[in-house]
């Protein structure tokens, strides 16, 4: 199936796409064409025919709409192009449709690329197929003309159609006959109508075939422009934000197991001064200097002599406030480290703290 292409040549460019630059070349209608990078069914597009009634190598470049009309429609009816916009090429030998036309109604369409659909469920994503080279791809088609009832004579076209390369098997069943050279051309558009065209009606096996995704906006037939052909990432399972939520949440918990100690053991007997780890679990406390102790016991005398000579409280309190400042024990660091960080450390006095103190001076008096 065939039902999207790219068509942005230019109409001095067609002619020489199919290998007739040479010879003598006729347009007709080539004012209704617009370049396309989404033609469907219904568009006008450049043919290129035989001149009517020759058997030399003039040509036609003709515009005509995409979607055959038969002849024998009735000039009432109003034409559908979606009804026969591909033609299988299985069967144009049988349908009166297309049987009529292989003597003498053989066409080419030249276009930069083609759009296949792939179905995954309820979601469709389109592909660009092209040549990786960028040259033009030629269909072989069959075309006809039709008269309304009003007179005007409307000339239509089909795509030939065939099963799908085994490189595009994944994408779609069918593919369109893609002409290979210019002597497959010559053979379809200027062969003798009794000719076999058996060989020339098979899918394109080549490996300069390539595709690509494309925005799924190619949907919509009115959407067009270059962005048709701009290459997308595809967005594949595992890579949505509530996949990677639970994913992450998954690694976090084999990460943190409780089970799994060798984690925390590592890190605790590297992390830990070689001081700590030789010391005994029983030590939890360093002993304080012998002057600290009696500093204690020095102060719980003076208090008890202070109340037993009836110094007046006040004086007392304030006494006792600027002794406890001035000889509460003061922290220091050691090369040791205790097991337990609750327990403080008391600095042994030093040469300056022999000095007599408001305290020792109350507790001789």
């Amino acid at each position: 199936m065939c039902g999207r292409v790219r068509c942005t040549l230019r109409a001095d460019d067609i002619p020489r796409a199919c290998h007739r630059s040479h010879g003598p070349v006729r347009t007709v209608n080539m004012d209704r064409f617009r370049p396309l990078f989404n033609a469907s069914p219904g568009s006008n597009l450049p043919v290129v025919r035989r001149e009517d009634g020759g058997d030399g190598d003039g040509v036609v470049v003709h515009c005509m709409k995409w979607g055959l009309i038969p002849s024998f429609t009735k000039k009432t009816e109003k034409p559908d192009h979606y009804k026969m916009f591909n033609a299988r090429s299985e069967s144009i030998c049988e349908k009166a449709s297309f049987r009529r036309l292989i003597p003498k109604n053989r066409c080419l369409i030249a276009v930069e690329g083609f759009y296949e659909w792939k179905k995954d469920g309820s979601k469709k994503q389109p592909y660009y197929v092209h040549f990786n080279d960028g040259r033009p791809l030629l269909f072989a088609a069959l075309y006809d003309s039709w008269e309304n009832s009003e007179g005007e004579k409307l000339y239509t076209f089909t795509i030939i159609t065939t099963s799908s390369s085994s490189a595009l098997g994944w994408l779609h069943d069918r593919m369109p006959v893609i002409l290979r050279d210019k002597g497959s051309t010559d053979s379809w558009l200027s062969g003798s109508s009794t000719s076999n065209f058996d060989s020339l009606l098979k899918p394109y096996e080549g490996p300069d075939l390539v595709w690509y995704p494309v925005t799924q906006a190619m949907g919509k037939v009115s959407f067009d422009g270059p962005e048709c052909i701009n290459e997308i990432q595809l967005k594949t399972e595992g890579n949505n934000s509530i996949t990677k939520f639970f994913m992450s949440k998954g690694t976090k918990k084999e990460e943190l197991n409780p089970k799994d100690t060798s984690f925390y053991d590592s890190s605790v007997k590297n992390d830990l001064p070689k001081s700590v780890k030789e010391e005994p679990e029983g030590k939890e406390k360093t002993e304080q200097p012998a002057s600290t102790e009696k500093c204690e016991n020095d102060s719980k005398c003076s208090v008890s002599t202070l109340s037993q000579e009836g110094v007046s409280k006040g004086q007392t309190k304030r006494d006792y406030e600027e002794f406890s400042a001035d000889s509460k024990p003061v922290a220091y660091e050691t090369s040791e480290i205790s097991a337990s960080p609750a327990k403080k450390k008391v600095n042994p006095k030093s040469s300056l703290d022999k000095q007599p103190t408001l305290f020792s001076y109350f507790g001789k008096s």
